[in-house]
């Protein structure tokens, strides 16, 4: 054996295969995955756009892809059983026509998905946004706050499969229960394109699941604005 293949396997092991090996990808052929939520998520095959009906996705038997198809509203999220702290998160995602949706770290932090394809001016409700916070004791008018668009419109048209990856550092807290760090978006990528890069979020985002903050927390998919699909679920936990 060379001495340059023994070298690129001792690389492999130490850094580039090991991190592969700590992703874990969600299997998807049934919902176990999640706590029990309504009746507007489902499994299929796949999903493709739908000729008679461009705001809902038409699907295709089987198991392996999530499909969220609001029939009554408002309709339900759907959240992980388990909690997660630090992570990175890879998935793909297909918006219908019109729609909405978010993915939110430990329930409280959102990257807004939404149908922005051709969008010229791009703001926090776009997609690979980080979403405003809320403040119900500000005037009128003057309730959000912070927020943060992505650098680039990178979404794809409605019916065509993006691919999403989010960079996550949790926010750290002293052995008292002070907070002293925020939750950052180390980086998130759209479609391979970095829409957002070292994002400080100071708390929960808007329709968060929870008001407070720490150290973990589930993986929320909104579901009460819109209908979407989403598969190749992965996910690599780390530590600083």
């Amino acid at each position: 054996m060379s001495f340059r293949l023994l070298f690129a396997l001792s690389l492999c092991g130490f850094t580039v295969c090991g991190q592969q090996n700590k992703w874990t990808k969600i299997p998807l052929k049934d919902l176990s995955f999640f706590s029990e939520t309504g009746n507007n998520w489902s499994l299929s095959g796949g999903a493709i756009e739908n000729d008679a009906d461009s705001a809902v996705l038409r699907t295709i038997p089987g198991t392996g892809t999530l499909i969220n198809h609001i029939i009554t509203r408002p309709g339900a999220h759907l959240i992980t059983r388990k909690s997660f702290g630090n992570l990175n998160l890879s998935l793909d995602f297909m918006m219908a026509r019109g729609s909405n949706s978010g993915i939110y770290l430990q329930g409280r932090y959102e990257v807004q998905l939404y149908d922005s394809w051709k969008k010229m001016q791009i703001t926090y409700i776009d997609c690979g946004a980080i979403y405003q916070r809320w403040d119900t004791t500000k005037p009128a008018g003057h309730e959000g706050f912070e927020g943060n668009a992505p650098l680039n419109n990178a979404c794809l048209p409605p019916g065509v499969w993006q691919h999403l990856e989010i960079s996550f550092s949790a926010p750290v807290f002293a052995p008292d229960g002070k907070k002293i760090r925020n939750a950052r978006f180390s980086e998130v990528k759209l479609n391979g394109k970095i829409v957002q890069k070292n994002v400080e979020v100071t708390g929960p985002t808007r329709s968060s699941l929870y008001q407070d903050e720490r150290p973990d927390g589930p993986i929320m998919i909104q579901g009460d604005h819109g209908n979407l699909a989403v598969r190749n679920i992965k996910i690599h936990q780390w530590k600083e």
